[in-house]
């Protein structure tokens, strides 16, 4: 797998673009990055699978971690850390929510790019940073989608998430395989079952939608696969911590302020 490291960066400091496509091979890079996209969604991908990363969430890649990143046409900052300003032990793609707080401060992190003069002021701003960052990681959306080599498997993942109204038996069908030999090999491949996979992608879709169009809450309840809108409700309040109308008025207002 190859793998590109990035140029030398500064200590701290952001990057920001506007409408620009990105389709970045495996590479890794020497900071930890925090990585946000103001509307759209992003896609990472690592070793262990795919984060999905859906308007006002977050992806958190620590230094050194082998990934490729999908954006496309939208406005997205990504925040830069030195590996000595807070440690993550567990080394993975993370999808993290995103609290105002957070979300002013990437803001506010536009002001100092990474190729930009050092100050006492960028200083102890990415300091402060880096401090709460530690706590915002922590945070974690279970939004993760694992991918497989199996190509059997593979075909039931992509197939399960582009047609979520369709029952087990159905993807069984597709995919010439059996109700048990599917759950064997989906369980040893993945470490999660069919159900929860199509869990996850059905929110992710929700997500989605909630914050890119205007549709009721209803409609993208029943075209998520969800059994009702009283279903989706209490879902998502599980998944995110809101009910999806909370959801869709906190993130309606998403623009950066610079």
């Amino acid at each position: 797998m190859p793998i590109q490291a990035p140029g030398r960066l500064a200590r701290a400091g952001s990057l920001y673009r506007d409408g620009m496509h990105v389709d970045l091979q495996w590479h890794y890079h020497d900071l930890h990055k925090l990585l946000y996209a103001f509307e759209g969604a992003i896609e990472v991908e690592s070793t262990r699978g795919r984060n999905l990363v859906p308007r006002q969430l977050a992806a958190w890649i620590p230094a050194g971690v082998p990934h490729c990143t999908s954006i496309h046409g939208i406005r997205w900052v990504s925040v830069f850390f030195t590996t000595g300003m807070l440690t993550d032990n567990e080394r993975r793609v993370r999808t993290v929510m995103v609290s105002p707080l957070m979300r002013e401060m990437m803001r506010e992190a536009m002001r100092w790019p990474v190729d930009g003069p050092d100050s006492p002021l960028r200083t102890a701003f990415f300091d402060t940073t880096a401090m709460l960052c530690g706590e915002w990681i922590t945070r974690e959306a279970d939004l993760f989608l694992p991918t497989s080599t199996d190509p059997r498997v593979a075909r039931v993942l992509d197939y399960t998430a582009r047609r979520m109204d369709l029952k087990l038996e159905d993807i069984c069908q597709h995919a010439g395989m059996s109700v048990r030999s599917l759950r064997r090999h989906l369980k040893a491949e993945t470490g999660m079952t069919w159900e929860v996979f199509r869990h996850r992608s059905r929110l992710l879709q929700a997500i989605s939608l909630l914050g890119e169009t205007d549709e009721p809450v209803g409609e993208i309840a029943a075209r998520c696969g969800f059994e009702s809108p009283s279903a989706f409700a209490k879902v998502f309040r599980a998944e995110m911590g809101e009910t999806p109308r909370d959801y869709r008025s906190r993130v309606s207002d998403s623009g950066p302020s610079h």
